[in-house]
């Protein structure tokens, strides 16, 4: 089957105004003003296919939401093409807006003093659902999500566990074939995070949504995709399974725990690191090649009075930082073989 996203030498640069420093460089600056070009997207391509759970990842400032406001029709490109569902989004974006949908973790598209249940019956009329088919799939919706406590509470009394759930739920009346996130999960606790997860693995799995992702949690990308792609200055430096960046680059995980005791000893195993341990407070770097963090999880509770564990997954940045260094070693290394090799 074709993909259902395609994108080839997508670019997207911004011009922006600069201003100098002190009286003088303001006088000067505003008399003649200077510009500089940013460069947020170079050359992107990808494919994407029906069904599929993609993440795209990367550091602050490495194109991806301007990636996904190109795709969605929001912004336009300064250079490429870019096609979803066969259309080209920012000159179909009215067709293209019926057929997919998107959620900014930062960004509602709830109304802010209107009840959550309000902001879906005006979703329904915008998107021109027949009443029956609406009241049938917002029914299976606020079930499937927990919503009925919440629909008739304002938006802006909502935690925002409780408003992400709304916002997914309002995003998909209309049954997207798409579903573009982009940090869905961003300022969630550990319990709202693992429920905005499940429900969109249930989506994927189900209804066969397609989901393109974008997050800074690893967390995200190793409980709803198989497929992740990582750009950094909006160019594709990683395209491949999920299995296979946690293989390579998501070998570490950090536990942080909280004992009902003062500690005494912690038990040893192989490939953990004790990063801090005071008073009733621990903090441990593992490394999960050597011991999985199931079996040192077991091992902790065993041997320790636990109140409370948080396992972390390392920063999005220090995974991109350790790309590089691979491509890095991987260049030198060719280029010594090259050298090695008689003309």
């Amino acid at each position: 089957m074709p993909p259902i996203v395609e994108v080839a030498h997508l670019g997207k640069t911004f011009t922006r105004r600069v201003r100098a420093s002190g009286v003088g460089g303001m006088l000067r600056s505003y008399l003649r003003p200077s510009q500089e070009t940013i460069e947020a997207v170079h050359d992107l391509q990808l494919q994407m296919h029906e069904g599929e759970s993609l993440a795209l990842i990367g550091p602050n400032g490495a194109g991806k939401s301007t990636t996904i406001k190109m795709l969605t029709g929001i912004m336009h490109p300064s250079s490429g093409q870019a096609t979803v569902l066969g259309m080209v989004p920012w000159r179909q974006r009215t067709q293209l807006a019926m057929n997919i949908a998107t959620v900014f973790g930062q960004r509602s598209q709830l109304w802010y003093h209107l009840p959550a249940g309000e902001t879906f019956d005006l979703l329904a009329r915008i998107y021109e659902i027949p009443d029956a088919e609406y009241q049938a799939r917002r029914a299976d919706l606020v079930q499937r999500f927990e919503l009925e406590p919440l629909l008739g509470s304002a938006v802006r009394k909502l935690s925002l566990g409780q408003r992400m759930r709304c916002e997914i739920a309002a995003s998909l009346l209309h049954r997207p074939r798409i579903l573009f996130l982009d940090e869905p999960t961003i300022g969630l606790d550990v319990i709202a995070k693992q429920q905005i997860r499940a429900l969109i693995r249930e989506l994927n799995q189900n209804e066969g949504v397609s989901v393109l992702l974008t997050s800074h949690d690893a967390g995200d990308i190793e409980h709803l995709c198989k497929r992740v792609i990582v750009i950094n200055h909006g160019t594709v430096m990683f395209d491949d399974r999920v299995s296979t960046l946690r293989r390579r680059y998501l070998r570490r995980k950090v536990i942080d725990l909280r004992l009902k005791e003062e500690l005494v000893a912690l038990p040893e195993l192989p490939g953990v690191t004790v990063i801090k341990a005071r008073g009733f407070g621990v903090k441990l770097e593992v490394d999960t090649e050597r011991t999985p963090i199931e079996q040192v999880i077991a091992a902790l509770m065993g041997g320790l009075s636990i109140a409370d564990v948080t396992i972390e997954d390392p920063p999005m940045e220090e995974i991109i930082a350790a790309m590089y260094q691979d491509q890095n070693r991987e260049r030198a290394e060719t280029r010594h073989v090259s050298a090695e090799v008689p003309g």
